[in-house]
């Protein structure tokens, strides 16, 4: 009876070290994240990104209007990560906004094109909610990636407003590896 309690504790141990915070918004040090739009192909989309401290909650707000006019549809804001331990089994996010689709795209060592990355998608409501995604759902978006990828070869994650004519707004007041 001993050991079963003694290997518990320490499988709960290595669980609850298996979290990466990459942003929680306390620390203004810690705030690298690049604001960018299909502009940087010839798209249209326009938008903004901007750090909230509103009542003592911390967030960021993205907000714009996507348009898939001249082969555009996307407005992001991502940073980049290193070092992922291999345990990880997912992302996990604080955010609300507008009632829309909002896609999380993960970049690593071997997707180094721009429109090379692995997608999932998620709703965002009007009241902050935390959302798990597991790395499982992630899909790629080209064929000759690999089908699936190791959490460690993560390099940058980025939160996307993509795909079809919409005004966004998501905020994001947290968000980590589990």
């Amino acid at each position: 009876m001993r050991k079963y309690i003694i290997i518990s504790l320490l499988l709960l141990v290595n669980t609850a070290n298996s979290e990466m915070i990459i942003d929680n918004l306390e620390n203004s040090e810690n705030r690298n994240w690049v604001y960018f739009t299909d502009n940087v192909m010839g798209g249209v989309s326009t938008g903004t990104f901007v750090y909230i401290d509103e009542d003592g909650e911390n967030f960021y707000r993205m907000t714009g209007n996507v348009s898939t006019e001249n082969n555009g549809g996307f407005i992001q804001f991502a940073t980049r990560v290193d070092n992922i331990d291999k345990g990880l089994q997912g992302i996990k996010i604080k955010v609300r906004g507008n009632n829309e689709d909002y896609e999380l795209h993960l970049r690593t060592k071997f997707t180094p094109a721009p429109w090379q990355y692995y997608s999932s998608k998620f709703k965002v409501t009007n009241e902050w909610t935390e959302i798990l995604i597991p790395f499982s759902s992630f899909k790629r978006s080209n064929f000759y990636q690999p089908k699936k990828f190791n959490p460690s070869s993560l390099r940058s994650i980025g939160v996307v407003a993509v795909g079809k004519d919409y005004q966004a707004e998501i905020d994001l007041g947290r968000i980590e590896l589990y």
